[in-house]
C-alpha cells in the first residue's frame, strides 16, 4: 500500500468515526448536543481535524442523512423481498398487499428505531438537495426502494413516481405524528392496514 493510499484510508476511517459518533450522540441526547467541541472530546481529535473533514454541523447532519438513506433503502428492499419469498412471489392480491404492507412497516420501524437519523434525513438542514438534478445517489436510491414495490399498486393511469410520493408522505406523516405523541401508538398496525387497503390498487 502506498503512502497516499494509506492516508486516504486513514482519512476515510476518521470520517466514518466522526459520523458514527455524531449519530450516537444525537440518538442519545438529540441533535442540539452534537457540537464540534463535544465530538472532538468523544473521539479525541482536535477541532481542526474535525473541520478538515466537515465544515460544520450541517455537513455532519448531511453525512448521517446519506448513511441513513442507504440503510433505509436496504431495509425496505429486504422487507419487500422477505414478504415476496413468504408469498412465493405471488402476484395475487394477498401477495402484492403483503409486500406493500411489509414495506410500510419497515419504513415506520426504521423511523421509530432511528429518530435522530430520521430527523437528519427529513427534518434538519443537512445541505442536501431532494428531487433535484444534484440529489445525492443515496437519496435517489431511498426513493427507488419505495418505488420498486409501490409501482405495482399505483393504479391504472396513475404515474408511479407521483403515487410513491403520496404514499411516502403518508408514511412520513404517520411516523412524525406518532413520535410527537399526536397519534396513539396502539393503532399503528390498523393505520398501516388502512393506508395499504385504501391507497394500494391491486
Amino acid at each position: 500500500m502506498s503512502v497516499q493510499e494509506r492516508k486516504q484510508r486513514e482519512r476515510a476511517e476518521r470520517e466514518r468515526l466522526i459520523v458514527a459518533t455524531a449519530r450516537e450522540l444525537a440518538e442519545e441526547q438529540g441533535w442540539d448536543a452534537v457540537t464540534t467541541r463535544r465530538l472532538a472530546e468523544r473521539i479525541e481529535y482536535s477541532q481542526p481535524v474535525l473541520y478538515s473533514h466537515f465544515r460544520g454541523k450541517r455537513e455532519i447532519i448531511g453525512a448521517v442523512a446519506l448513511q441513513g438513506a442507504a440503510e433505509l433503502a436496504a431495509e425496505l428492499r429486504g422487507a419487500s423481498a422477505e414478504a415476496e419469498a413468504e408469498a412465493g412471489a405471488s402476484a395475487s392480491v394477498e401477495g402484492v398487499r403483503g409486500r406493500v404492507t411489509a414495506l410500510a412497516r419497515a419504513y415506520l420501524d426504521f423511523a421509530e428505531r432511528n429518530p435522530a437519523v430520521y430527523d437528519a434525513m427529513f427534518q434538519l438542514d443537512g445541505g442536501l438537495a431532494f428531487a433535484a438534478e444534484d440529489t445525492p445517489e443515496a437519496l435517489k436510491d431511498g426513493f427507488a426502494a419505495l418505488l420498486e414495490t409501490l409501482r405495482e399498486v399505483a393504479g391504472e393511469g396513475v404515474e408511479p413516481g407521483l403515487f410513491t410520493e403520496v404514499f411516502w408522505a403518508s408514511l412520513h406523516g404517520l411516523a412524525t405524528l406518532t413520535r410527537a405523541g399526536r397519534l396513539p401508538v396502539g393503532d399503528a398496525e390498523r393505520r398501516v392496514g388502512l393506508l395499504v387497503s385504501r391507497l394500494a390498487v391491486v
